[in-house]
């Protein structure tokens, strides 16, 4: 197998984006502005004193395969990149879960 062509690991950050979806924090925010900017170093800064936070997780990955598509490693960044968007999404949900069973068990009741 040889390397993805650039075309192809943007396409795949863009895919990554989607399943994170618009951020709902002030951090995250500043996160996704500072990804759009390729601000690589704070990004990174971003995410590493955010350690429990997989959204700013993963776009510490996806700042890596945008601004270097022809990393050798860019299919590893990619992989962490995704593995944190699918837990902050498995997160996400289960907060949204959470709440909607809170309500329906103990305020509807």
């Amino acid at each position: 197998m040889s390397q993805p062509l650039p075309e192809q690991v943007l396409k795949a950050v863009d895919t990554v984006l989607d399943v994170l979806g618009e951020p709902t924090t002030d951090i995250r925010s500043k996160a996704l502005d500072t990804f759009q900017q390729g601000d690589a170093v704070m990004l990174r800064l971003l995410a590493a004193t955010h350690l429990d936070d997989h959204y700013l997780r993963s776009l510490g990955y996806l700042i890596s395969a945008k601004s270097k598509p022809d990393l050798p490693t860019v299919a590893v960044v990619l992989a962490e990149a995704a593995r944190a968007a699918a837990d902050y999404a498995r997160e996400r949900t289960i907060n949204q879960l959470n709440q909607k069973i809170h309500f329906d068990l103990l305020v509807s009741s």
